[in-house]
């Protein structure tokens, strides 16, 4: 009795009202909307869990929220100590053009409020270190985020080299002007 009900399926399904077969077309809507309903929840999951929404659920899952043994000296909250540098103005390389400057204001994310005396008595050390550098930059260097992202891992680690037993964590750019 299934197999008739099946073939009076099939054969209402090849021509539907008015003459039209409907059989392929509904799967196809069928299709098209299953898909375009799995996309609406692969881009809300994926939208959650870039915008950090989903941080929670993740930490929940995998155990990341307890503190593991033997980080009691660790400073755990992600915030460190911030360091405000003085501007720096430096006159870049251009290869005998027109002269171009940068001036740049920058500031350190110290690892703990302790280690700004030890910032502080190699201060002249890390000015020099960032003006030999920031000297031979070119401006094409500078361009984009990949120029910006260059620039501060480079900088973190001549002020890292610089001020060797202190954790310098990021190097932090307030202002940033090339003329």
């Amino acid at each position: 009795m299934a197999e008739e009900e099946q073939e009076e399926a099939e054969g209402e399904g090849e021509a539907g009202e008015g003459g039209e077969p409907s059989g392929k077309g509904s799967k196809k809507k069928l299709f098209i909307i299953i898909g375009l309903i799995l996309l609406l929840i692969v881009g809300g999951v994926a939208g959650a869990y870039f915008t950090g929404l989903m941080d929670p659920v993740i930490a929940m899952i995998t155990g990341g929220g307890a503190p593991a043994e033997g980080d009691e000296g660790e400073q755990v909250e992600g915030v460190g100590v911030f360091y405000d540098l003085e501007d720096m103005l430096v006159n870049l390389n251009t290869g005998g053009r027109k002269s171009s400057f940068l001036k740049i204001r920058v500031s350190l994310e110290l690892a703990k409020a302790e280690d700004i005396p030890r910032i502080e008595s190699v201060m002249p050390r890390i000015i020099d270190n960032f003006q030999t550098y920031l000297r031979e930059l070119r401006i094409d260097d500078l361009k984009g985020s990949a120029g910006m992202y260059r620039l501060r891992e480079e900088l973190l680690r001549r002020v890292s080299a610089a001020s060797a037993p202190a954790e310098i964590r990021d190097v932090l750019f307030k202002e940033m002007l090339v003329q």
